[in-house]
């Protein structure tokens, strides 16, 4: 479902930007491969999967080359990194890239009680907010053992939405703004860590986010995919002019763009409007025309944009990898995205070389 603010909202978040200083334009070496595996699908997400058929999808990932891992103690309540884990501590530290998520906190629950919802599956922990300096290195803290890794690449603020959040929004935007940025700040400087990143879901948060903050990166879940750029002359260019980089985290929108056919298939984590998904169709008969799959057009897109660095599909099964690996490196004639352009499937503007 997206996310609408009501009047009273938009206007709170302006007086928050209005209060700012002024933009730092951010400085980053970062680097990261540029294709990546996502893992909030290994966190039982819609799917409860076995755990043989967890590591054989992680395996394969490693078989066929994937050094990028992005996951979140939100994903399954921990299970995901978990299970990420036990593939990562069976290789050098040195040989891969790894990004997970702060400003949750969890605790166990009372006996008896259930808090796995709404993952399918997923640990039986409780979670709560806390975007403070405390909380976000606790939050870093129990990722660490989770995965059993001293050490991780990127840290990246996780769902500080203004929809998501509602009136605790500038509570917890406080929080972060007054202890929490610098903490992630004196982990980059100390070396701990090589980046800071956070994790941007409506475009509203996208747009506000990426003028009143210093980052190194977004990792962008809906607001830019072939099927929607909608972001591409407001926060996508303010990314490009602050030198501010993108990792694309779900180039399906969800999974509508794998098979918009599939009446079962997801768009946003949710139900699929059917005007998206007759939008959808069309961009699937333009590359039909071309001999070309959807899921190849849908994660070579967004690389051709100037902010985009990395692209990180989720994958559950080892099939999936295999897909999304072949689909990766498919090679896609230069005359599909002209052609896009032609039957306004795509923005005119949008970069595609």
């Amino acid at each position: 479902k997206k996310i609408q603010l009501s009047r009273r909202a938009r206007v709170e978040a302006v007086t928050i930007l209005s209060n700012l200083p002024p933009l730092v334009e951010p400085k980053t070496s970062m680097k990261m491969p540029q294709f990546g595996f996502g893992t909030s699908p290994i966190g039982d997400l819609f799917v409860k999967t076995p755990e043989a058929e967890i590591q054989q999808a992680l395996d394969t990932a490693w078989k066929l080359g994937i050094r990028y891992f992005d996951t979140a103690p939100w994903y399954g309540h921990g299970l995901s990194e978990h299970r990420l884990g036990s593939l990562l501590r069976q290789h050098e530290r040195e040989k891969y890239f790894i990004s997970t998520k702060v400003g949750r906190v969890y605790k166990p629950v009372k006996r008896g009680e259930d808090k796995r919802l709404p993952w399918v599956g997923g640990q039986n922990f409780e979670v709560s907010y806390d975007y403070s300096a405390n909380g976000l290195a606790e939050s870093y803290a129990q990722s660490q053992l989770r995965l059993g890794q001293s050490s991780i690449d990127a840290l990246i603020i996780h769902d500080l939405d203004q929809g998501y959040h509602n009136t605790k929004f500038e509570y917890y935007y406080k929080q972060l703004t007054k202890s929490g940025l610098s903490y992630l700040n004196d982990l980059k400087s100390s070396g701990e860590i090589s980046s800071i990143g956070m994790g941007i879901n409506a475009l509203i948060d996208f747009e506000f986010f990426a003028s009143s903050i210093d980052l190194d990166f977004f990792l962008v879940a809906m607001p830019y995919t072939l099927l929607d750029q909608t972001s591409l002359n407001t926060a996508m260019q303010i990314c490009i002019e602050r030198g501010i980089k993108i990792v694309l985290g779900a180039p399906f929108a969800s999974g509508l763009l794998t098979n918009p056919n599939n009446p079962e298939v997801r768009y946003n984590y949710g139900p699929v409007p059917e005007k998206v998904r007759a939008h959808a169709i069309k961009i699937q008969d333009c590359c039909k025309d071309f001999n070309i799959p959807l899921m190849a057009a849908a994660l070579q897109f967004p690389l051709f944009h100037p902010a985009v660095c990395s692209i990180v599909p989720g994958s559950r099964t080892a099939r999936q990898v295999e897909e999304n690996v072949k689909n990766f490196n498919f090679t896609i004639p230069k005359e599909l995205w002209p052609e896009l352009k032609r039957r306004d499937l795509i923005a005119h503007n949008a970069p595609t070389e």
